[in-house]
């Protein structure tokens, strides 16, 4: 086994200086991953849009819930500035929920996507949406502005939703991903689960039925790990075994790219999965 690449902590230190100057939110600090100082190393980073307030309740999520702040017009340009700063390549764009918003904010993340397409050459976007509350023109909106990625997260087994996912729909989710495959078919569509719970195997294999049946190609699943004794409890924690189980029974039943481990989460190896899924 190879030893994993120390990173520099001064590397770390400069992509936070970075995204402090231009003052922009990650979903790397906001949501406490555990990757953010080997993401932060390779300066890589997935930069959360229309502020750091989520007008949702998920008992597993960390980010703040209160009123929302306007929307920010300038933050298209700013994450230009960083991602030339920083060299990317492949980008990921998440956001808080902002049912606030009469579009649910998806006119602001396609003009992110274009302000990065229009000025840089050869540059992969992946949007990780929320579900928009299920306005389909919405989606439409998102998908006009020519993202390389469509990722929405159903997070967790349909009979946890009304203790883990407050304000959300499993087959609303899914249906976000069936339409994208129907608005933009050359878009490949990703997703994400979250175990730790207290979902049952089988449980989680029925997702992974449901998410092929909706075309969904690229797929993460990592454990959960309580951010506060306020947040949902940690029901059980996976062996490094019954992550390669999940992750051998994903791609069984197709899916073009399956990343599964404790520390996975949604935006892990992001462009490795899209590069790989290229690769004829």
């Amino acid at each position: 086994m190879h030893p994993k690449p120390v990173i520099e902590l001064s590397r770390v230190n400069e992509v936070k200086k970075l995204l402090r100057k231009v003052r922009l939110n990650t979903v790397c600090e906001e949501s406490r991953c555990p990757n953010i100082s080997e993401c932060f190393g390779n300066r890589t980073a997935t930069f959360m849009i229309l502020g750091d307030r989520c007008t949702r309740g998920c008992t597993f999520c960390n980010v703040k819930r209160k009123h929302p702040m306007p929307v920010d017009e300038r933050e298209p340009e700013r994450i230009l500035e960083a991602v030339k700063a920083l060299g990317l390549k492949y980008v990921v764009i998440t956001s808080v929920t902002r049912d606030d918003l009469p579009d649910g904010g998806a006119e602001h993340f396609a003009r992110c996507v274009k302000v990065l397409k229009e000025n840089l050459e050869g540059i992969k976007v992946e949007v990780l949406i929320p579900d928009f509350r299920g306005r389909r023109e919405s989606l439409e909106i998102v998908l006009g502005a020519g993202p390389d990625v469509l990722n929405h997260n159903v997070e967790t087994v349909p009979r946890l939703y009304p203790r883990v996912r407050i304000g959300a729909k499993y087959e609303r989710s899914l249906k976000i991903l069936e339409w994208s495959k129907k608005i933009a078919p050359g878009v490949p569509t990703k997703s994400a689960l979250i175990l730790g719970f207290g979902e049952s195997l089988e449980e989680v294999v029925e997702v992974l039925k449901d998410l092929r049946g909706v075309g969904c190609d690229f797929l993460t699943i990592g454990q959960y790990y309580a951010p506060s004794l306020r947040h949902h409890p940690v029901v059980k924690y996976y062996s490094a075994e019954e992550f390669k189980n999940i992750e051998e029974i994903a791609y069984s039943l197709g899916f073009r790219f399956v990343a599964s481990g404790p520390n996975v989460r949604s935006s892990y190896r992001a462009m490795e999965g899209y590069l790989l899924s290229h690769i004829s």
